[in-house]
């Protein structure tokens, strides 16, 4: 059961290896990738910012809550910060359980967890020139409550 925020190119067939167990009989592998639209607009590139230490915590805290709901062989979650392209992967979520549905329950509720609660902000750049913080992220709520851009930011304000 890990997590890792990662600056490199997901490995994602080294995702797959360690993800086997002998008692799992569904293993599901989750990758988020960057799509070319968003906001119904064209997305040239997406950045990702995170307060690393925090990010890691509450990680391994929604990781330990999907244990305590499901029976998991084995978990991993890799997420990468920085400037990613368009098809690039930017989180990989690997969930081993001796059957499929909670398989499926786990990364689901592991993915939506993290999008909503973990301290990793996504910054979209479109084709046009403008940026903005992506609405589902958390630091666009910090920004909306106080004004102030997320501490990882480089005090630029959406």
């Amino acid at each position: 059961m890990t997590c890792s925020v990662v600056r490199n190119v997901i490995d994602l067939e080294g995702l797959r290896r360690r993800a086997q167990h002998p008692q799992a009989g569904a293993v599901i592998i989750f990758y988020g990738d960057v799509r070319n639209h968003s906001q119904q607009q064209e997305v040239s590139f997406l950045e990702y910012e995170a307060h690393e230490n925090m990010a890691l915590k509450q990680i391994s805290m929604v990781i330990d809550e999907a244990r305590q709901k499901w029976v998991l062989h084995s978990v991993e979650v890799i997420h990468r910060l920085g400037k990613l392209a368009v098809k690039d992967c930017s989180i990989a979520i690997a969930v081993a359980t001796s059957h499929r549905g909670d398989a499926y329950a786990a990364s689901r509720y592991i993915i939506d967890t993290i999008k909503h609660s973990v301290p990793i902000w996504k910054k979209e750049h479109f084709v046009d020139g403008v940026s903005a913080w992506s609405k589902g992220c958390e630091a666009y709520s910090v920004v909306e409550e106080t004004a102030e851009p997320p501490p990882a930011v480089n005090n630029e304000v959406p």
